[in-house]
């Protein structure tokens, strides 16, 4: 008996295991959170340099500049001619940069954003690639953790973790919100993104090995759900605090709450059995069992030690990564599924993360993306059991089609 047929016995998603996936999906709203707060805390607003206003107007509200309008990215220091020269009349259309650059500071807008960390720093003109640079260093987070922790899971188990993830995770984001300048703040940024991974993939992994073959891809798209939602939520949490610490702060202390997951947060039965710890396997399931109202009789003890007879019939061998690429048909498939992740992160993540260019209202733009993700995920509950590679297949081609069509929209400007 394998351990996909002892849960079938004991309930493939019974009462144990929903609630099991109550405790996974959780997280994810905050994993949401984290994911896509940089597009409002590294939001670049309009913005002027005070070394342009003449004396006496240390605001600036006598030049009659259209903060609204002028764009994000405005390095114009008006050090190349005379004020008198400037129709103030107009908003500031053009970049570019004079050789002395901005001496006085910068001036940003606040009719969108009370404060953000390029207005904090400011990270515009000659400083603008520091705030790109620290977006990658935050994913560079996930890459490592991703490495890192999923090396650990597979040593030292599930729980244990999800568990460290989630503490660290709220621990180094409320560090975040106090950071004192901005390498500390990308430090913290990069930690906070190995947590990301170390959690979204552990839960994924926990809750799969705990159901059903049948339940386990309907299981698996119901965790994205809840990122879809945290993905709409965050559009009001955002909208309702416009300064960026507080922001931080609001996604980010939270994240203590789930120290209960202590007492509540189940291990992996499979991966007890497969470290050979069979006994506190074997509680765990009587445990589901009985909470699924499915208890196990005498005869039931079998499951013990028909997983001890499976093992022997299995390859014990301990696969590593290089396994992926060993044999040509691996090299095939490993490759091919690497490529599909690359243009999936980069394609999602180049369109979330960049809503601010779209030239919508940012909180809104933030809610209809969150909000096309529901029916996304209700599509491929239709179609995985279908056909995978058709309906990859076809999920591709709509989603390029769609990016080259964007060429053909004009400008609006």
């Amino acid at each position: 008996m394998n351990f996909d047929e002892v849960l079938d016995r004991i309930g493939g998603f019974g009462r144990f295991q929903k609630t099991l996936y109550v405790w996974i999906c959780l997280p994810q709203i905050f994993l949401a959170f984290h994911m896509l707060v940089s597009v409002f805390t590294g939001a670049v607003p309009p913005h002027l340099c005070r070394s342009a206003w003449p004396a006496g107007d240390s605001g600036g509200t006598g030049l009659g500049f259209n903060f609204s309008i002028a764009p994000g990215e405005s390095c114009t220091s008006f050090q190349d001619g005379p004020l008198s020269q400037l129709n103030h009349s107009l908003p500031i259309t053009e970049h570019s940069s004079t050789s002395n650059g901005c001496t006085g500071g910068w001036e940003f807008s606040k009719e969108v954003f009370l404060s953000t960390v390029v207005t904090e720093w400011d990270l515009v003109c000659e400083n603008a690639t520091l705030n790109n640079i620290g977006s990658s260093i935050y994913m560079f987070g996930l890459l490592v953790g991703a490495v890192l922790f999923g090396a650990l899971a597979d040593k030292y188990g599930r729980r244990i973790i999800i568990l460290i993830g989630l503490a660290a995770q709220a621990i180094f984001g409320v560090g975040v919100a106090f950071a004192p300048n901005f390498y500390i703040y990308v430090l913290l940024r990069f930690v906070v993104g190995m947590t990301i991974s170390a959690v979204i993939m552990n839960a994924f992994v926990l809750g799969t090995e705990w159901t059903g073959p049948k339940k386990r891809m309907l299981a698996g798209v119901i965790t994205d759900y809840f990122f879809g939602f945290g993905y709409i939520l965050l559009a009001g949490v955002a909208y309702l605090i416009r300064d960026w610490r507080k922001l931080q702060l609001a996604i980010s202390a939270p994240g203590f709450l789930f120290l209960f997951y202590i007492w509540v947060l189940p291990k992996s039965a499979r991966w007890l059995m497969a470290n050979k710890k069979h006994e506190e396997a074997l509680d765990l399931i009587h445990k589901a069992a009985l909470i699924n109202g499915k208890p196990l009789v005498d005869d039931d003890i079998e499951v013990c030690q028909s997983s001890k007879i499976s093992e022997k019939l299995q390859d014990l061998r301990k696969y590593t990564v290089i396994d992926l690429v060993r044999t040509p048909r691996m090299r095939k498939q490993s490759l091919i599924l690497f490529y599909l992740w690359f243009v999936n992160v980069l394609v999602y993540y180049g369109l979330s993360l960049n809503i601010s260019d779209f030239g919508m209202n940012i909180y809104l733009t933030q809610m209809i993306f969150g909000l096309v993700e529901m029916p996304a995920r209700t599509i491929t509950l239709f179609t995985l059991n279908r056909s995978r590679r058709i309906s990859q297949l076809a999920f591709l081609a709509v989603g390029g089609l769609a990016c080259l069509l964007t060429i053909f929209i004009p400008d609006g400007r």
